[in-house]
């Protein structure tokens, strides 16, 4: 026996005949990242470092090497645009015949949902069942209010459905929500209403967006029969923008990775900026905790912003606390600087904007070469009438 490694495949044979070698131009913590198959890995991406590439490339080498089937790998993002780009970046590298067995490719929701469809009768749903909207949430939870004779002109339904979905994102079905937590609705009914919520759920065989995940839950976590089977099925998990997952994302994503801990997180801990829809960045600091051993590669080489962008950005994260740490750095080199100015209110800010288009104007710059980028909508009304 020869004690030699095995051959690293990077020439990719499509089903339409063409190759392609699918490791070119990846820099070497992107090649890590890729070959890195087996076992925990959490790869913490900065922005503009290439993780996309690195995502379906990944797959692209499980699938050349023979470690997987198409239908063998999930891959879970949080948009139908980033699954999309997703899918339509593996079907360029294996072709779009191979890449239509990739059943699992989608967001949690879409995933969740396929997932739900096979074992609805386990919570007390069919097959068939539908996925209301958020006014068809408001309208539902208006009519419970109305039978608790609940003034709903001060205790409103779409205070509610939104803590119903707070509920949801923390994997609580009605039996765990807290009397502290319920408290926060009409002196206390709030845990009544979710429950009667939930049984006219399935009276309806309906459910909502926060179901898809905490249905899965209940299914898990008292099935072990059809958890071992996902376990079976799946070979390798992996997920991208894992800084921005709630608590109920992140307890499916581990009950599933702890059948073959063949799981690749993609994240970056000083992006997540979604704590107030119930993203948790603590769940990518304890990725290590969670699954001993793991492999943590760092993506540091921007390819999208100068030096002096990269800088200012690093002198700012550097001071956060609760990060894995990373530096961020770039072949190119100068640029402009950045500029930090101070204004009393946005009145003086648009005012201060709309001088600095005119100068650009007089200096030959078109509007349409001009564009103005804003944190809210809001903030958009003080541009609108300066430019008026």
């Amino acid at each position: 026996m020869s004690d030699l490694p095995a051959p690293r495949i990077s020439d990719l044979a499509r089903a339409d005949g063409a190759r392609t070698d699918y490791m070119s131009g990846l820099n070497a913590e992107q090649r890590r990242a890729v070959e890195a198959t087996e076992g925990p890995v959490l790869v913490l991406a900065g922005a503009g470092t290439g993780k996309t590439r690195v995502l379906t490339t990944r797959l692209a080498h499980i699938l050349a090497n023979g470690r997987a089937k198409p239908w063998e790998l999930l891959a879970v993002t949080f948009t139908n645009k980033a699954a999309r780009e997703m899918r339509e970046r593996i079907a360029a590298l294996i072709g779009p015949g191979q890449a239509e067995g990739l059943r699992w490719v989608g967001t949690f929701h879409s995933v969740a949902a396929q997932i739900l469809r096979r074992h609805a009768e386990l919570v007390g749903l069919k097959s068939t069942y539908t996925i209301l909207d958020a006014d068809d949430q408001e309208r539902l939870v208006k009519q419970l209010i109305e039978v608790e004779n609940i003034d709903a002109k001060r205790w409103t339904p779409r205070h509610m459905s939104g803590l119903i979905d707070q509920w949801k994102n923390r994997g609580w079905g009605p039996e765990k929500v807290p009397a502290s937590e319920s408290a926060h609705f009409a002196e206390g009914k709030g845990g009544k209403i979710y429950q009667m919520y939930q049984e006219r759920l399935r009276v309806l065989n309906a459910c909502d967006f926060g179901d898809l995940l905490l249905h899965n839950l209940t299914i898990s976590a008292t099935h072990a029969d059809v958890l071992a089977e996902y376990h079976s099925r799946f070979r390798y998990i992996l997920v991208d923008e894992y800084q921005d997952t709630n608590t109920a994302q992140y307890l499916w994503l581990r009950l599933l990775a702890q059948g073959r801990h063949n799981v690749c997180c993609v994240g970056d801990d000083d992006q997540s900026i979604y704590g107030w829809r119930g993203a948790e960045v603590d769940n990518i600091l304890r990725f290590e905790r969670d699954f001993p051993g793991a492999e943590v590669i760092r993506l540091e080489r921007n390819y999208r912003s100068t030096e002096h962008i990269l800088a200012a950005a690093s002198g700012l994260i550097a001071a956060n606390k609760g990060r894995l740490g990373k530096t961020l750095w770039t072949d190119e080199k100068g640029g402009q600087k950045v500029q930090v100015r101070g204004v009393w209110d946005g009145e003086a800010e648009s005012r201060m904007i709309a001088d600095e288009i005119e100068r650009a104007r007089r200096a030959g710059r078109k509007y349409s070469d001009i564009a103005i980028l804003v944190r809210a909508s809001f903030q958009m009304r003080a541009f609108e009438e300066r430019f008026v």
